[in-house]
Order: C-alpha cells, then sequence, then structure tokens
C-alpha cells in the first residue's frame, strides 16, 4: 500500500475521532507539509475538506435513521454547538439537519463516499536526473485553484501563451509551470505559468513575479500528452520520494518544465517534472 492509500485506510479508521495531521503522516510516513500537498494531487481533495465531508455524511446518515438529538450528532461530528453544526450541514448539503431527520431518507444528498485508492499499477518512471540550479526570478501568470478544480490550467496557459517570447526581460525560450502553496493550506495551490527573467523591469500587467531559491531537483521525463501528466506526477510523490532517500524541500511543489521538445499545439511531447530535493 502506498502512502496516500495508507492516509486514506488511517482517515477512515478514525475520522469519527479527533484525528491530527501529524497522527495521518506518521501513519503515512511522510511529514505534515508532503502529506498535505501530495494527498491534494492525488486524490483531488485537502485532507481537512475530506475528514469533514466524511463525518457530514456519517452525520446525514445517522439523522436520517432517526437520531433523537441533533446536538448529539453534532458532537459526534466534531461540532461544539447545534448553530455550528447546522450551519456547516446545510453549507455543505443544502438543507438542515431537521429537514434529513424529518424527511428520513439521503439519497439526493451529496455524500461522501470513501476514497477507493486505484490498484492500477503506477506509472513507470525512467530513472531521474539531478541538477542543481542558482536562484532563479520566474515571472508569469499565477492562480489559485481548489484540489479538485484545476480545469481552468489549459486557459491560464493559452493566456500566457499569448505574451511567450515577447515578456520583457524574459532569459532563454523556456516555459515554467509552478506549483506552490501557503503553509497551513491544504485546500487549495498555486499555478504559475512563467518564463525565468533578468529583473521586473516593464513586465505587463496582471504579471507577478517568483524567486526560487538556489537548491538540487530531481528531474523526471514525462512523455506523451499533457493531459496525462498527473499519473506521472502521481508516481513520482507515492512511490519514488518516500522510498528514494530523498526529502522534498518543499518550495515549490513541483515545477513543470517546456522546452522545444514539447509541442502546445498538440499537447504532446517530454515535459520535465522537476522536485527540489535534499539528502
Amino acid at each position: 500500500m502506498n502512502a496516500i492509500g495508507k492516509a486514506v485506510w488511517f482517515i477512515e479508521s478514525h475520522f469519527a475521532r479527533d484525528i491530527s495531521l501529524e497522527d495521518i503522516a506518521e501513519t503515512a510516513g511522510l511529514s505534515r507539509y508532503h502529506l498535505s500537498r501530495v494527498f491534494g494531487l492525488t486524490t483531488g481533495r485537502s485532507i481537512s475538506g475530506y475528514i469533514r465531508a466524511r463525518r457530514l455524511s456519517a452525520s446525514a446518515a445517522a439523522l436520517a435513521d432517526g437520531a433523537p438529538s441533533i446536538l448529539a450528532v453534532a458532537l459526534d461530528a466534531g461540532y461544539n454547538s447545534h448553530e455550528a453544526f447546522t450551519r456547516a450541514f446545510r453549507d455543505h448539503f443544502g438543507v438542515t439537519p431537521e429537514e434529513v431527520r424529518n424527511r428520513r431518507h439521503i439519497g439526493d444528498l451529496d455524500l461522501m463516499e470513501p476514497i477507493r485508492m486505484d490498484t492500477a499499477p503506477l506509472t513507470k518512471l525512467e530513472e531521474p536526473r539531478f541538477e542543481t540550479t542558482p536562484a532563479m526570478l520566474m515571472a508569469g501568470l499565477q492562480q489559485t485553484y481548489d484540489y479538485g478544480g484545476n480545469a481552468g490550467i489549459p486557459s491560464q496557459w493559452q493566456q500566457f501563451n499569448a505574451y511567450f517570447g515577447e515578456i520583457p526581460g524574459q532569459a532563454g525560450n523556456v516555459a515554467y509551470g509552478i506549483c506552490t502553496q501557503e503553509e497551513g493550506q491544504d485546500a487549495s495551490f498555486q499555478y504559475m505559468t512563467a518564463v525565468e527573467v533578468r529583473g521586473t523591469d516593464g513586465l505587463p500587467a496582471g504579471f507577478q513575479c517568483l524567486k526560487l531559491p538556489a537548491q538540487t531537483y530531481a528531474v523526471f521525463a514525462h512523455r506523451g500528452h499533457i493531459a496525462d501528466i498527473q499519473a506521472t506526477s502521481h508516481a513520482i510523490f507515492t512511490d519514488w520520494l518516500p522510498s528514494s532517500g530523498y526529502k522534498h524541500t518543499g518550495f515549490p511543489d513541483l515545477m513543470e518544465r517546456y522546452d522545444e521538445r514539447f509541442d502546445p499545439q498538440t499537447g504532446r511531447g517530454l515535459t520535465e517534472i522537476w522536485i527540489p530535493v535534499t539528502n
């Protein structure tokens, strides 16, 4: 069972009581920082959001069975008051706990079922090479996406490609897709479509800058269509990294590198995935 499978097993075995990110990370064999990011990349959901949805779904089932005390159901779900529980329940399902208990069915509710981890073999990775780079100044367009809600990334690339090659101070002819996440935030991530630049003067309106430190990267090849790149990232984080002896340094989460070997018209070719590591 891979690291995320272990995390899902632990959550499913313990979500009815208080569990911490530390508890889950220890079972998965990953750091808290790494776990929160890999869980989102792998399942399309944040850990906190998944646990909350599983608890509310269990609460809905208990209410439909006629639970006599809504407050008791609220406390079992980790809420300290009837009001807080009702607000969260209504926000999630669009109905109140009282309505569900009165009507005695949950067939129309969007319940969170347990994540079933894909048992198909992971993508076979080529052996990575390692690159040590100086600090790099990146500039481009950045958007925030919820895990599982990243369908806007191709459109972001389309918008960015209108500037590519004419960005003031652009260094080289390489584009980057850079994933980052704020400390303590496990529900969303930032994705930047960017190039390396020599300075910030004259950048187009709406562009943001990001300085990457000097560090070492493990560099993996993704071949084929870009739509399948998540499978390669999944294999890196759930298989290669936990068993490699290397540690993820934390910033950025990962970096996609697109050079002349990738065809943006067809979405095919060679893409490199750069993961910052230390040993």
